[in-house]
């Protein structure tokens, strides 16, 4: 809940910390979330961040956990629930994969600081979720485990790719709607395409 001042203003909530922070972090990376800086951008006192947080790290690790939740434990719980076509789910994913490969800012920030210790287990958690999602619904499309886990990763690093061109050199991708749609039919096509018998047993 909200702070309120004694006049009835609204104070700034927890969640409003964590927005800036995440903020911060697309702008700057970790090095960009310090109370002060914050509390400026808000325009704040620091006695607004001790009311939520304990410390810096408690700021860094609530923004993590943000970011993890939005980006992969709300897809993945979303995904498990599904009850349309697997086809119809994997198509959902990979559009809701490269939509969010283009938006989020935050995650290439993390990655360049991926070693850092509080960002190096949610990076971890993260890959291993996302895989595991994927993994799943391929699954559901018929394919063994064994080649789904290989299937999702590649997907993994497609979209890895796709952040990192969004990012750098958006020009490159598609631009239309059309061209979108096609770069769409690509992605799903080349990542549930069936193998021809031969191709398969060269890989067992």
């Amino acid at each position: 809940m909200a702070e309120q001042k004694s006049s009835g203003q609204h104070r700034l909530s927890r969640d409003d910390w964590v927005a800036v922070a995440l903020a911060a972090i697309a702008d700057g990376g970790l090095a960009a979330v310090a109370v002060e800086p914050l509390a400026a951008r808000l325009g704040a006192t620091k006695g607004s961040f001790y009311w939520h947080f304990e410390n810096r790290d408690a700021l860094v690790d609530a923004a993590i956990r943000r970011w993890e939740k939005d980006t992969t434990t709300d897809v993945t719980k979303e995904l498990e629930a599904a009850r349309d076509a697997p086809a119809s789910q994997f198509r959902r994913l990979v559009t809701s994969v490269i939509e969010r490969a283009e938006q989020d800012r935050v995650g290439p920030a993390l990655l360049a600081s991926a070693g850092h210790p509080a960002v190096a287990p949610a990076l971890q958690r993260v890959t291993a979720a996302r895989l595991s999602l994927v993994a799943m619904v391929l699954r559901r499309l018929g394919f063994a485990p064994a080649e789904a886990r290989r299937r999702a990763l590649l997907a993994y690093s497609a979209y890895l790719g796709h952040a990192q061109l969004a990012r750098s050199t958006p020009g490159v991708l598609p631009a239309t709607r059309a061209g979108r749609r096609s770069y769409l039919d690509d992605a799903v096509g080349a990542l549930t395409a069936r193998l021809p018998p031969a191709a398969q047993a060269s890989q067992n």
